[in-house]
């Protein structure tokens, strides 16, 4: 609900000034600049050894066992080392934690490279980098996360995070396409190789930025610590109600590991891949058009509206004996994903305090990678007991009747309001007296 006071006029240019990114944050913080340059850098690289890992993995063994693997080996380091990740983002450098980690980062696509350039390929080496690169991961994501409510003031940080989801969305249409071709024309060393040129030039981005140090008394990282951050975001019910309604959406509406499937069923296997790539480009025209996002107030039924329409779309689409209905849809449920993230980040952002932040980036972090993992194993089984397009269309039903449960158990996640929310007041003070302090220093 747009909570902003009409406008004199709703001409065609008033109308393009609500629809496009709100690009303040990039005019108004030079650290927002460099960390989102070297996001895209690096995003893009990452797309080459995204596709380049499988499909090695497919050349040495010709088991689609072995590439699912991956999978395996990622999930259980990215979760455990992403809560203690969170411990350490609240009681580190957040800038030196992400330089170090992303340093890491390059250091393992090396080693892939390098296995890559032997005469004979070793296949356990992958594994053991893909489990190595999760943990690298987990460590960084939350200080990640938790850089950008240090670097851009406070009524700033939903443009903030549209314009951050503005690269990763164009990267997830554009990235896979080019690194597919980079593979299949320049072989995966190639990919490899680029993909450490990309990392070079992030580092370079990030060592620019000015340090971000932890709030004075920040607690020490321990299990103690991540405990705290836990029994934290139980206090918040609003919090658990983006967790729980993300988690939700993703366990009954994900169904990206039958797609292969659907498309058959269809008869229209050249449909796979735009099936993989409509999400991302629903969720690309958000971003692109994301201005309006800003001017919303009540993120809480934001989110609930937004998972509704990411249910109903998946509904729609399992219901629809047309392929191009089918992307058309799949499209719909990208865009409305794009909105519920941008009301979630945004709830996070401007309600949680500094020293917790970096946990509940953690906390974040668990959540959104349980849950479509989750949903990959609900769709394939249910797919196998109904079904492929019964598995579509039923999972965006149950996500439906999930979300609309949850938001009636939880009132105060349709009640948030960022004016008037004690918690979102309390956060936008203290960063206000933050500028002040740093206004004065410099």
């Amino acid at each position: 609900m747009n909570e902003s006071e009409p406008a004199p006029t709703r001409g065609p240019r008033a109308l393009l000034r609500s629809l496009r990114p709100d690009l303040t944050p990039w005019h108004s913080s030079r650290d927002f600049r460099l960390l989102w340059l070297s996001g895209c850098v690096t995003s893009l690289g990452s797309f080459l050894t995204y596709v380049a890992v499988p499909m090695q993995i497919k050349e040495l063994t010709g088991s689609s066992f072995a590439v699912g693997l991956v999978g395996a080996f990622e999930l259980v380091p990215l979760v455990v080392f992403g809560l203690w990740g969170g411990a350490l983002a609240d009681a580190l450098d957040r800038r030196k934690l992400v330089l170090f980690s992303e340093a890491g980062l390059g250091l393992l696509t090396g080693l892939l490279l390098l296995n890559a350039l032997l005469p004979t390929p070793v296949l356990w080496p992958i594994y053991l980098v893909a489990a190595l690169v999760a943990a690298t991961d987990g460590l960084q994501r939350p200080a990640l996360d938790s850089l950008t409510p240090r670097i851009v003031p406070h009524d700033q940080l939903t443009a903030a995070f549209a314009l951050n989801s503005l690269y990763r969305n164009a990267g997830s249409v554009a990235g896979p396409a080019l690194a597919g071709i980079i593979v299949a024309f320049a072989g995966v060393q190639t990919a490899y190789a680029l993909d450490v040129l990309t990392f070079a030039a992030s580092l370079l981005l990030l060592a620019r930025m000015r340090a971000v140090p932890p709030p004075t008394g920040a607690e020490k990282p321990s299990l103690r610590a991540v405990a705290a951050g836990v029994r934290y975001a139980w206090s918040r019910k609003d919090l658990l109600g983006t967790y729980a309604i993300d988690t939700c959406a993703m366990l009954f509406a994900f169904p990206v590991a039958i797609f292969p499937f659907l498309a058959s069923e269809l008869h229209a296997d050249w449909a796979l891949g735009p099936m993989y790539a409509a999400s991302a480009v629903g969720a690309l025209a958000v971003s692109a058009t994301s201005g309006w996002t800003s001017a919303i107030h009540r993120q809480g039924r934001m989110l609930v509206v937004a998972a509704l329409g990411w249910g109903a779309a998946m509904t729609l689409a399992g219901l629809s004996g047309s392929v191009w209905l089918v992307l058309f849809c799949l499209a719909l449920a990208g865009g409305a994903d794009q909105i519920s993230g941008i009301a979630r980040s945004t709830m996070w952002n401007q309600s949680i305090p500094d020293e917790v932040r970096g946990r509940m980036a953690g906390v974040e972090l668990l959540s959104y990678s349980l849950g479509p993992q989750l949903g990959q194993v609900r769709a394939g089984g249910m797919a196998g007991l109904v079904g492929v397009r019964a598995s579509v269309w039923a999972g965006g039903a149950a996500c439906v009747v999930g979300v609309l449960a949850l938001a009636a158990a939880l009132p105060s996640l349709l009640s948030y309001d960022s004016r008037t929310d004690p918690n979102a007041v309390a956060v936008r003070a203290e960063h206000e007296r933050s500028e002040a302090r740093r206004a004065a220093v410099g």
